[in-house]
């Protein structure tokens, strides 16, 4: 069975780049032999992750990033069955949200910034699905 989950967190202190990085190569080092594909959307401290993949792998890796140091004010946006993955090419594709247009966050948002805790999740996939097709999702491993 095929789940797709989507949270929301804010960034520790520390450098955001770093955390970044960190995660993406978490991500590739441990998503394919799981069977995760994805994207992780960031901008300033906060962070929107969609996972899909089998229902234990997900369950299993949001159990963790639950308790990831790196994270703060994590919450469950979306969580679904799914007949098919809409990342099935991306290990983890990456947005940074800080270099798009505003006007894109403000279709979806009552404020031209990235702040999920305030967006329903069929309106933070919306988004996503709207970088995809703007091309704004970089770093498709």
């Amino acid at each position: 069975m095929l789940v797709r989950l989507l949270y929301a967190s804010r960034a520790v202190d520390g450098n955001l780049s770093d955390i970044v990085q960190s995660i993406m190569q978490q991500s590739r080092d441990h998503n394919p032999q799981h069977g995760i594909t994805g994207i992780l959307c960031h901008s300033d401290q906060v962070f929107m992750q969609v996972l899909e993949g089998g229902r234990e792998a997900i369950n299993t890796l949001y159990s963790h990033i639950l308790r990831d140091p790196r994270h703060t004010d994590v919450i469950l946006l979306d969580y679904e069955e799914i007949s098919q993955r809409r990342y099935a090419g991306w290990t983890m594709g990456q947005a940074n949200l800080g270099k798009i247009n505003p006007s894109i966050l403000l279709k979806y948002s009552a404020l031209p910034e990235l702040n999920p805790h305030r967006m329903s999740g069929k309106m933070s996939l919306a988004l996503i699905e709207e970088l995809m097709a703007t091309a704004a999702i970089v770093g498709r491993s």
